[in-house]
């Protein structure tokens, strides 16, 4: 049973490399739309207010799809640092010795990623929809998202000065 256990996390690999893939795809997919909207822009050629506003919305939404898909990225490389090769090179501030890492990678960018949709959603407002309701919401979940931030890093920081002393 000890054996079938400790072979067991190799199973991790599969939600790696799904998630790495997915990553990947989307950005893939979103250079493809970075692509299409510009040709379409140029082809276009319309210098109108509104015309430019909405490549500048587009813009910003793909964005969002540029995050996601460095998340899911983030998220693959920190499964596989932690349950198959620590020593993956890296620059530091990639670099993952735990799940706490891992947490605090993605909430971070997680925090980015609901400031830009933020963003996208005010920029093609249209005056219409009551948006003060979204930018409460995303406000109350970055706070939230702000004490786990900080709850993690004091978690971490309390576990890293324990671990030489332990030594």
């Amino acid at each position: 049973m000890r054996q079938i256990l400790a072979s067991s996390r190799y199973v991790i690999v599969i939600a790696a490399f799904g998630t790495f893939l997915s990553g990947t795809v989307l950005l893939i997919f979103g250079v493809m739309s970075v692509v299409d909207i510009t040709f379409e822009a140029f082809r276009a050629l319309d210098l109108s207010a509104h015309a430019v506003e909405q490549l500048a919305v587009d813009f910003i939404k793909l964005i969002d799809v540029f995050l996601l898909g460095t998340v899911l990225y983030i998220v693959a490389l920190g499964l596989y640092e932690l349950f198959f090769d620590p020593t993956l090179p890296l620059p530091p501030w990639l670099i993952i010795t735990d799940l706490d890492d891992l947490k605090e990678k993605l909430v971070g960018v997680i925090v980015v990623l609901l400031g830009v949709t933020f963003l996208g959603e005010v920029v093609s407002w249209d005056g219409e929809t009551d948006i003060l309701q979204l930018g409460i919401s995303v406000s109350l979940v970055i706070a939230a998202l702000s004490i786990v931030f900080a709850n993690i890093r004091r978690h971490h920081e309390k576990r890293h000065e324990k671990a030489p002393a332990e030594e």
